[in-house]
């Protein structure tokens, strides 16, 4: 079910409260899922969104999302406020308490969900708070509603020159029946004054000013700082520990062995330091002294997983995921027949803010304060580890510094509630160290890929084989390590044959930035350029013949919206314009579908004979709907999935040593420099669709486009990454 048609039943009402001072609570009952299979699981929805008037006018908003940088607890509000006709520059707004009775299943942040899923739930939380101001203003003066209208927050009535604002009109409000919200008109688009202009994040001014608002800068009265050390192998468990030797160290108040469970992204076995300060803590770590039981995973590598993958790709896969036409037959009589295996290797979230968690045990409840793109996820994995009801914790939603996917996971949340409850009622701020954030990550898993693909005489693409080799157990993909039967190029090619083989893998994964698509894109866009070569095709024209080709019933994506951004990002570059580019200079093309979003982006880069490689420019054209909500989030999601994407194919790799991550810090896992930034044009085609998200869909484009841009400016072809692995030298 799309947030365009959610149905407006019995359960979906809205809820008006007085409260002191002769104000107004509003509270909209909205359901949260997007489809049918979701909205069954739900037997009632509680709320999720506020508005708040108080007698003396002043509006808050409450944002019930997590952020982490995306800028949903500056564009939800923008919604209401819009639809309730307020100035934005006079609304307060409030990040919510984590809390699943009220905002079920609504308090995460990760699969550019939030813009799809609120669209219409919060433009007519603000509507119906528009129209009960109306109704108030006409019971007050004994005029029809029709008669009235709003302006700025004041209800104004044109014939007799009466005017109130919402402040005045609160108290009445609140006694008020709410109207059903499927009768409530919406706005028209031409008269939106907040929604679709330029806005600036709320915070900005006070990131910029550094004011404490990320979980990192949580300081309590008495409070201690913790370290956690964890077993180097994934998954080992303490034997035993020298705690009696760091209680003697400067500083360090407690020292105690946490137990814990078998599942990575819970609570695993390690030892807790408690000091005075977190420096004193980590330095008494120096001299911790632990005996593991590393486990099975200890004899697991990145030489041992590549030697795997060598073994399984020739042969045949394991099962079968799809089928279509006759493969076999389609090379016999091929024109041209083309093979490469591409492959990507694990990377890290590397979030600038380590994982951090606050927890106080105090009045028989555990209060916290956490950064976490889930933190009702994370308060059930407490409640089940520590014996204790979810009901009892109360959980403050802290601004995120850098999520990506990592703060989905809740492992540092308990890590820290187990640490408080041993602690004895003191509250405890739990830090990891950087190398901790490296080393016990959920990696974007790496995969490999064996292409088999054909062209005819026409230089149509007329079959492709792919054997995708993956990690996990027996025939399931770890988490985020999975292709799909219906992932691109699937329904655009007659004769398409995807299987896949597991490598067994004790390595923790989990979601990235576009996950799954982050790294599909890659090699499924890097392929199809190596067809269009062979075809002697243009690559923009063999992809956009490509789209034609199909009427897109067998695509899961829309062929004609794909094709809408391709064209608009080749003319916005000048693709195929001007003279060519002379050598060490190239263009490259890409485009994926990937969470709701339809992008295509172009990359030039220039690459000096000694091999250094220079990103100029990057085009972009994205198709998000018929409105982007804030202008200003949205093309600096853009611009920030751009680089995120480059610095992953640049210098991005895990690699892993007797069960053991090698990388431990930005020496060795190097990020994009300011320098490296490229200058990023953002381009925006409006299509008669519902608003989607921006968090990841404009990310996997860019890794295809920069790599064939770089075959086009030295004839070299990548089919693995990192970039820093290659000799791209020319003469």
């Amino acid at each position: 079910m799309t947030p365009s048609t959610l149905d407006v039943t019995r359960r979906n009402f809205l809820k008006v409260t007085a409260i002191a001072g002769g104000g107004l609570l509003l509270s909209a009952y909205v359901p949260f899922g997007l489809s049918k299979e979701e909205e069954a699981l739900l037997a009632d929805f509680t709320p999720n969104a506020y508005i708040r008037v108080s007698g003396d006018g002043t509006i808050t908003i409450i944002s019930k999302n997590p952020e982490c940088g995306q800028g949903m607890r500056t564009t939800l509000p923008m919604l209401i406020a819009d639809e309730f006709d307020v100035p934005w520059e006079s609304v307060t707004i409030e990040l919510a308490m984590a809390d699943a009775s009220k905002y079920t299943p609504g308090q995460t942040a990760g699969g550019s969900n939030a813009t799809p899923s609120n669209w219409d739930p919060m433009r007519q939380v603000g509507a119906v708070g528009r129209q009960m101001m109306l109704a108030a203003a006409a019971q007050m003066w004994s005029v029809p509603v029709a008669e009235l209208n709003t302006d700025a927050g004041t209800v104004v009535h044109k014939a007799s020159g009466k005017k109130a604002k919402y402040g005045e009109l609160a108290a009445t409000a609140a006694t008020l029946t709410p109207p059903d919200m499927k009768t409530v008109p919406l706005k028209d688009p031409k008269d939106y004054k907040i929604i679709g202009k330029f806005t600036p994040g709320i915070d900005n001014k006070k990131l910029v000013t550094g004011k404490p608002l990320f979980g990192i800068d949580v300081q309590l009265p008495g409070m201690l700082h913790a370290v956690y050390e964890k077993c180097p192998v994934f998954g080992g468990k303490v034997i035993s520990a020298n705690t009696d030797a760091i209680l003697r160290e400067p500083g360090v108040k407690q020292c105690f062995v946490v137990k814990g469970g078998v599942v990575l992204s819970e609570l695993l076995d390690g030892v807790a330091i408690l000091a005075d300060t977190w420096w004193a803590a980590q330095q008494a770590r120096k001299k911790l002294v632990v005996q593991w039981d590393e486990g099975g995973t200890a004899t697991q590598s990145t030489a041992s997983f590549a030697a795997k993958a060598k073994e399984l790709l020739p042969s045949a896969p394991v099962k079968q995921l799809r089928n279509d036409g006759d493969v076999d037959a389609a090379y016999t009589s091929a024109a041209k027949v083309v093979e490469a295996t591409y492959e990507y290797p694990f990377i890290s979230h590397a979030t600038l803010e380590p994982q951090n968690c606050t927890a106080h045990f105090h009045d028989g409840r555990l209060e916290m304060w956490v950064p976490s793109q889930s933190p009702n996820g994370g308060k059930g994995i407490i409640a089940r580890t520590l014996g204790i009801e979810a009901s009892t914790i109360d959980v403050h939603m802290m601004r995120i510094g850098g999520g990506f996917g990592r703060r989905l996971n809740n492992d540092y949340m308990v890590e820290a509630a187990a640490i408080a409850k041993q602690a004895g009622g003191v509250p405890v701020k739990m830090l990891w160290s950087r190398e901790d954030d490296m080393k016990h990550d959920f990696y974007r898993p790496g995969g490999h890929h064996q292409f088999k693909g054909a062209v005819d005489s026409k230089g149509a693409l007329v079959a492709w084989r792919n054997h995708f080799v993956s990690y996990g157990k027996g025939e399931s993909f770890t988490q985020a390590g999975n292709m799909g039967a219906g992932d691109f190029p699937a329904g655009l090619i007659p004769n398409y044959r995807l299987g896949f083989s597991i490598i067994e893998s004790g390595i923790p994964t989990g979601f990235l930035r576009a996950p799954g698509s982050n790294a599909l894109s890659y090699v499924s866009q890097g392929f199809i350029d190596e067809l269009a070569v062979a075809a002697n095709v243009d690559p923009v024209q063999f992809r956009l013949n490509l789209l034609a080709s199909t009427g897109g019933a067998k695509s899961s994506m829309d062929v004609n919206r794909m094709r809408g951004v391709l064209e608009m990002v080749a003319d916005k570059s000048g693709w195929g314009k001007g003279a060519p580019l002379p050598k060490g200079r190239g263009r490259g093309v890409a485009f994926y579908f990937s969470h709701r979003g339809y992008f295509a982006e172009v990359v030039e880069v220039t690459v000096s004979k000694a091999g250094g490689v220079t990103v100029n420019n990057v085009w972009v054209a994205g198709d998000i709907g018929r409105q982007v909500i804030n202008p200003s989030g949205a093309d600096h999601q853009v611009q920030g999935s751009i680089l995120d994407g480059i610095s992953e194919a640049l210098t991005q790799e895990i690699t892993f040593d007797k069960g053991r991550t090698v990388q431990s810090n930005f020496n060795d896992y190097r990020l994009l420099r300011m320098q490296q930034a490229p200058k990023v044009h953002v381009h925006w085609l409006m299509s008669d669709n519902a608003p989607t998200g921006m968090g990841e869909p404009a990310l996997p484009p860019v890794i295809p486009a920069l790599t064939n841009a770089i075959f086009a400016a030295t004839g070299k072809r990548i089919r693995s990454l990192p970039l820093s692995k290659h000799d791209l030298s020319w003469a």
